[in-house]
């Protein structure tokens, strides 16, 4: 059971990822998975920011027969480079294309994070926005790195936590946001519906990604 008064026992994660289901593990809340299928692609003019904050509430929205005692988590990821949307590759020479524009350069990442409360009739956001250096990679990692199949399902063709690529050079926010789910914006939408969060999320954040988090800790706070 959760720490809380607010009556909620349970969440539901509206999101078949197994990079979100393994983020949000380290919160220590049990919940469960419920995929949402909704229209992804964004509206004409439509900023990113705007974009993953919309698509994030139509997930939550999607998920149906939620208990009283359950609250509805999703989220929605994008990639952004020179003020254009990276998807996911279409197939691996669309991967090596998307990989060399990046190599070198920054570009960035926004997830829009939504919390909603069916019994209340609350719907909670939040936006993270992350700035991401991508290191000086050679062709020849690249092709490997393809050939592996890891990028072809990913936004933007890379994992920030791929082990052998390890594309990254540096970020500026925080990195589970790349990974799609920016626990820190979680934990303090969760605390404005009054769930306590068991876990410390930058000690959680610290032991996942051996990184310490640099997210002000007025952002771990409730904005009620």
């Amino acid at each position: 059971m959760l720490y809380t008064d607010s009556g909620i026992r349970r969440l539901i994660l509206a999101s078949g990822s197994p990079r979100r289901r393994q983020l949000l593990s380290l919160l220590g809340i049990p919940f469960v998975i419920k995929a949402a299928g909704v229209d992804e692609r964004p509206l004409p003019g439509e900023p990113p920011s705007e974009m993953v904050l919309r698509v994030a509430h139509a997930k939550a929205f999607a998920i149906g027969e939620v208990r009283p005692d359950e609250l509805v988590i999703a989220a929605d990821t994008v990639v952004v480079l020179d003020g254009q949307l990276l998807g996911k590759p279409k197939d691996a020479d669309d991967a090596i294309r998307i990989l060399c524009d990046l190599r070198g350069r920054p570009h960035m990442v926004y997830s829009g994070v939504a919390v909603w409360h069916s019994a209340r009739r609350r719907m909670l956001t939040e936006l993270a926005e992350s700035m991401v250096w991508m290191r000086h990679y050679s062709e020849e990692e690249v092709r490997a790195y393809v050939a592996s199949g890891d990028p072809l399902d990913k936004a933007g063709a890379y994992a920030i936590q791929h082990p052998g690529f390890d594309p990254v050079a540096r970020v500026e926010g925080c990195w589970l946001n790349v990974m799609g789910l920016p626990l820190c914006h979680l934990a303090r939408a969760l605390d404005r519906v009054g769930v306590v969060v068991p876990a410390s999320v930058p000690g959680a954040c610290l032991a996942f990604n051996q990184r310490a988090c640099t997210i002000p800790v007025d952002t771990l706070k409730a904005r009620r």
